[in-house]
């Protein structure tokens, strides 16, 4: 589980709206928001290069943050919603929540896949149906993540919450509902077409469709034959 608290720094933020977030951008400065119990929202401001900096080194949607506020108390959050730009990776806007360190949260928690499943040595596929859980616990007790052991997996098994070892953490999604399993390979079956018979050979099987056949193909030479010649002489 993740103990460990980083701290980012954050200053207040007094200009608000597109026109001001797009300058503070251009300054390399992300504009950011925290709320939570029930407290008037407060806008700040964070260095790009430092929020970069810590995203790249923790799973943000379950690590404690020590938002460290100039001016102004430090407090403990949560990332709750990063919105980046749509076709860069750019950061315009961060959330955060406040938390208090005795109180319980919901937070969902990823799931990951590991070991290689038997159905899949076999020919079976293996699909992932969920990718995350919800719970409930303290921010101490937050998990970086669980890890579920596929291994045993044949095809036709599968995995459920139920079947996750997720200690003393209250977990508030259906316990039923499947995380993973080996299906068989699918198979699309090809049927060949078979030609279409004349009206007059409908019905008509075996060797009587064969010999019908043959005399159709009889009657057709002799009717080409027919045809043939000498050309007649052009005038």
């Amino acid at each position: 589980m993740t103990k460990e608290l980083v701290t980012l720094r954050a200053r207040p933020r007094t200009q608000t709206g597109k026109t001001a977030a797009r300058k503070l951008r251009r300054n390399g400065v992300i504009p950011a928001v925290v709320y939570g119990h029930g407290d008037d929202s407060q806008s700040l401001a964070i260095e790009t290069h430092e929020l970069e900096r810590l995203l790249s080194r923790i799973h943000a949607a379950t690590t404690v943050i020590e938002l460290d506020v100039e001016d102004g108390d430090s407090q403990q959050v949560l990332i709750r919603e990063i919105q980046r730009h749509p076709f860069r990776s750019d950061i315009l806007h961060v959330d955060f929540f406040h938390i208090r360190a005795d109180e319980v949260i919901r937070v969902s928690i990823p799931l990951h896949l590991d070991g290689h499943a038997k159905g899949v040595e076999e020919g079976g596929i293996l699909q992932q149906i969920r990718h995350e859980i919800e719970v409930e616990c303290l921010p101490g007790e937050i998990p970086e993540d669980f890890r579920v052991d596929v291994s045993a997996l044949d095809i036709g098994d599968s995995i459920h919450i139920a079947d996750i070892d997720t200690g003393s953490i209250t977990v508030l999604d259906d316990a039923d509902l499947t995380v993973c399993s080996v299906v068989p390979p699918t198979v699309i079956e090809v049927e060949e077409e078979e030609a279409a018979l004349p009206p007059e050979f409908e019905g008509l099987e075996g060797e009587e469709l064969e010999a019908a056949l043959a005399e159709a193909a009889e009657a057709a030479g002799e009717r080409e034959g027919e045809g043939e010649g000498e050309k007649p002489e052009e005038e």
